[in-house]
């Protein structure tokens, strides 16, 4: 059973940083999984899911245009991990972040097959 477990949300005032981590377990059932796309969404009270930021096989990074230049996804496949670094935070940034796998052994990112619960990021003006 796959299973992705986010942690290091939290409060901070405008301007701060957060460093979130996302373990996954269980993707050893499918034999190209270091290839899966991965990646974070957030969700706001009242708003749409809002995919934040992907990386591919080939470690190539996408953002949404209301995070570039201030978030910064990265993976580490020895651990299964992946990481989300935020700075200047905004209170537009507020909500619940989690991370998604896509089960395609071509590393793209079209769907996101797995989710976590998602940890919460509240940002204070």
């Amino acid at each position: 059973q796959v299973r992705l477990v986010e942690s290091g949300g939290g409060s901070v005032q405008a301007g701060g940083s957060l460093n979130l981590s996302c373990v996954a377990s269980g993707l050893t059932m499918y034999t190209y999984y270091k290839n899966f796309c991965m990646g974070w969404f957030r969700q706001a009270p009242g708003k749409e899911r809002e995919r934040v930021a992907s990386i591919d096989r080939f470690g190539t990074a996408n953002y949404a245009d209301s995070v570039k230049g201030r978030f910064t996804i990265s993976k580490d496949n020895a651990r299964d991990t992946l990481y989300l670094g935020m700075n200047n935070l905004e209170p537009e940034d507020t909500a619940l972040y989690g991370c998604f796998c896509v089960a395609d052994d071509d590393g793209r990112c079209l769907r996101e097959d797995f989710r976590g619960p998602g940890t919460q990021v509240t940002v204070s003006s």
